[in-house]
């Protein structure tokens, strides 16, 4: 059996390896306050456990997003409403599975801790 390439998780334990975008997207639009969020990691990079992408649901609806590769990322998606839900999220972990570019320039990322100036 081949090891999963991509892992998705989400708080209330569900995982999928190597999942579709409209498994991501159904795991993102199941987000509630008692689970609120998803990870997406790749586990064929090293070091182990330090690149993926993370969603959390907030009180207001919105999605605070984070991605970590070499230094840990973030950025704020304000609440779309309920017709359009996950869907630019979906669109942004969609592309980051499938190393795609767009991702990086799709939100405002800013670095989780910066670094300070001396």
């Amino acid at each position: 059996m081949t090891k999963p390439l991509i892992r998705a998780s989400e708080a209330g334990g569900k995982s999928i390896d190597d999942p579709t975008y409209v498994e991501v997207h159904d795991l993102l639009a199941d987000m509630n306050l008692s689970y609120p969020f998803v990870i997406v990691e790749r586990t064929d990079r090293e070091p182990v456990d330090q690149h993926f992408i993370q969603v959390h649901f907030n009180d207001d609806l919105s999605y605070q997003v984070e991605y970590r590769e070499e230094l840990h990322f973030q950025a704020h998606v304000p609440s779309q409403g309920p017709v359009i839900g996950p869907e630019p999220v979906a669109k942004i972990i969609d592309d980051w599975m499938r190393d795609g570019d767009t991702w990086r320039t799709a939100l405002p990322w800013t670095p989780l801790f910066p670094v300070e100036k001396r």
